[in-house]
């Protein structure tokens, strides 16, 4: 057997809303709110620091004189 599925529109839960006691239509916003929240929660973009990048490519430079490679640099832009 088959369940159908009744789709409802806008008007029909403002409708249903409106016949809602206080307390109700209270949870009602709490649970959107909630839901809601969640929803963006998930969508956000976590931040990132600078200070994450510390020490990335250290194996680059290792064995390289930084004095030397800053003289060798400086040399090439005359």
């Amino acid at each position: 057997m088959q369940i159908q599925k009744k789709s409802f529109s806008y008007k029909d839960y403002i409708e249903g809303i409106k016949s809602l006691n206080i307390n109700e239509q209270l949870d009602l916003i709490d649970a959107l709110s909630r839901s809601i929240k969640a929803r963006v929660d998930q969508k956000r973009i976590k931040k990132h620091s600078i200070m994450e990048l510390e020490g990335l490519g250290a194996e680059i430079w290792k064995g390289i004189d930084a004095r030397e490679y800053i003289s060798k640099e400086r040399e090439s832009w005359d």
